[in-house]
C-alpha cells in the first residue's frame, strides 16, 4: 500500500473518531414543514461551546443528502476547528433518502432547468422555513454554507443564481448540472457584488463521461470569470471513487472556504502583505480579524503568530516609525503580555528617548513571572538603556 494511501486512511479514521466522540452533540429533529406539507427529519450538530459561551455566534451550514454527507462534514468541521483552521459551526443535515425524497426535492424542468413545483417547495422550505427557524432560535452569524452531492449539488445552485444569494459558500461535490445551470452561473458570477461568494466544485474520472465532461466544461467557464467577489476552486480527483471523493472534497472545500479564518500562511503573506507599508500591514491585520468576527462570530484576538508574521515589515521599513503603533495594538489585545511594551520601548530607544524607553521596558519586565525563562533576556533591554543613559554602553560586535 502506498504511503499516501496510509495517510488518507489515518485522516479518515481521525474524522470518524472525532465525529463519534461528539455524537452526543448531534440530535435528530422532526420538522413540520408547511411548504412541503409533511414532516422532515433533520440532524443537528451544536458545538460544546454553545452552552458555555452565551455571547458567541456561529456560522450555519446546511447539508443535503444528510444520510451520506452529514457525519463526514461534522467530523471534518470538528478537526478544522480544533486545528484553528475554521470556526466552529452549527450544522443542519436534511435527510432525503428514506423514501428517495431527493428526486422530488431536487427535480427540475428539462426545458429551462428551473425547479419543478416540488423542487420550488423544497427551495422555499430551506430558505423561508429552515434558515428562519435557526436564525430565530439559535445564535447564527451572517456566514452560511450549503453542501450537496450529485443531484443535490445541482440544486444548491438555485440559492446562488437568485437575486441576492442566500448562502456565502457552496460546496458542489460531483454536481449533476442541469443543462442551463452553467450559463446561469456564468451570468450570476460575473455580476456579483458586495459580499464574497465561495464556490467549490469537485470532479473525477470515476464519474460517467457525460457527467465528467459537463463538470469540466463548467469549470472552463467559471475559472475564467474575472470578478473578485466570486472566489472559485476546482478539484479533479483522478485516482478515487465517487464515494471516496466525498471524503476528499469536504476537507478541501473547508480549507478553501475558511482560508481567511486561518492564521496567515506563507501564501497569504507573499500575496497580500509582504509589499505593504507598516501602517498598511497593521491595518490589514486588524481588518482581517474584524472580518473574521463579523462573518464567523469568533471573538478571536489577533493570533500571536499573525503579529509575528508582520513584525519584519514593522521593524525593517520606514526606520521603525510604526513600532509604537504596533506595540499599542498588541497592548490592547494582550494586556498581560510584555511584547507590546517591548515594541514601544524599542520605538523610543531608536529615537533616542531613553527615559520613555526605560519606562516601557520596565513595564514589560514587571509582567513576566519570576520563573519565566525569558526574564533575563528581557532585562538586558533595561540594562542597555541604562548604559546608554550613563554613557557606558559599548555596542556589541562593533565594525572594525
Amino acid at each position: 500500500m502506498k504511503f499516501t494511501s496510509l495517510k488518507s486512511i489515518f485522516f479518515y479514521l481521525l474524522v470518524f473518531i472525532s465525529s463519534y466522540s461528539f455524537s452526543q452533540n448531534i440530535t435528530l429533529k422532526k420538522f413540520d414543514s408547511r411548504e412541503l406539507g409533511n414532516e422532515r427529519y433533520l440532524k443537528v450538530y451544536i458545538p460544546d461551546s454553545y452552552k458555555t459561551d452565551s455571547t458567541k455566534v456561529y456560522p450555519l451550514t446546511i447539508v443535503l443528502d444528510a444520510e451520506y454527507l452529514f457525519d463526514v462534514y461534522v467530523g471534518n468541521s470538528i478537526l478544522f476547528a480544533k486545528k484553528d483552521k475554521a470556526p466552529e459551526q452549527i450544522i443542519v443535515g436534511i435527510n432525503q433518502n428514506q423514501f428517495d425524497e431527493r428526486y422530488k426535492d431536487c427535480s427540475y424542468q428539462k426545458e429551462n432547468s428551473l425547479p419543478t413545483a416540488e423542487g420550488a417547495a423544497f427551495y422555499r422550505f430551506i430558505k423561508s422555513e429552515l434558515i428562519s427557524y435557526f436564525e430565530e432560535n439559535y445564535r447564527i452569524s451572517p456566514f452560511k454554507t450549503i453542501v450537496g452531492n450529485t443531484l443535490t449539488a445541482n440544486f444548491i445552485n438555485y440559492f446562488l443564481v437568485e437575486d441576492y444569494p442566500t448562502f456565502n459558500a457552496f460546496i458542489n461535490i460531483n454536481p449533476y448540472y442541469a443543462m442551463d445551470i452553467p450559463t446561469m452561473l456564468q451570468q450570476k458570477a460575473t455580476t456579483l457584488k458586495d459580499e464574497n461568494r465561495y464556490y467549490y466544485v469537485s470532479n473525477g474520472n470515476y464519474n460517467s463521461s457525460k457527467r465528467e465532461n459537463s463538470i469540466k466544461n463548467t469549470n472552463l467557464i467559471l475559472k475564467n470569470i474575472d470578478n473578485p467577489k466570486f472566489i472559485y476552486k476546482y478539484n479533479y480527483f483522478d485516482n478515487s471513487t465517487k464515494t471516496a471523493s466525498i471524503g476528499e472534497s469536504i476537507p478541501n472545500a473547508l480549507a478553501f472556504i475558511f482560508k481567511m479564518y486561518a492564521a496567515i500562511s506563507k501564501e497569504e503573506f507573499d500575496k497580500n502583505i509582504k509589499d505593504l507599508s507598516p501602517p498598511d500591514a497593521i491595518a490589514y491585520l486588524e481588518n482581517k480579524y474584524v472580518e473574521i468576527e463579523y462573518l464567523f462570530g469568533s471573538n478571536l484576538k489577533i493570533r500571536p503568530q499573525d503579529i509575528f508574521a508582520i513584525e519584519p515589515i514593522i521593524l525593517d521599513k520606514e526606520n521603525g516609525d510604526y513600532l509604537k503603533d504596533f506595540g499599542e495594538m498588541i497592548n490592547k489585545l494582550y494586556k498581560d503580555s510584555p511584547i507590546g511594551d517591548y515594541y514601544i520601548g524599542r520605538y523610543y530607544e531608536t529615537g533616542g528617548k531613553l527615559k520613555q524607553a526605560l519606562k516601557y521596558y520596565k513595564n514589560g519586565y514587571m509582567k513576566l513571572p519570576e520563573d519565566d525563562p525569558n526574564a533575563d533576556g528581557y532585562y538586558k533591554n533595561i540594562e542597555r538603556v541604562l548604559q546608554k543613559r550613563d554613557g557606558t554602553y559599548i555596542e556589541q560586535n562593533p565594525k572594525n
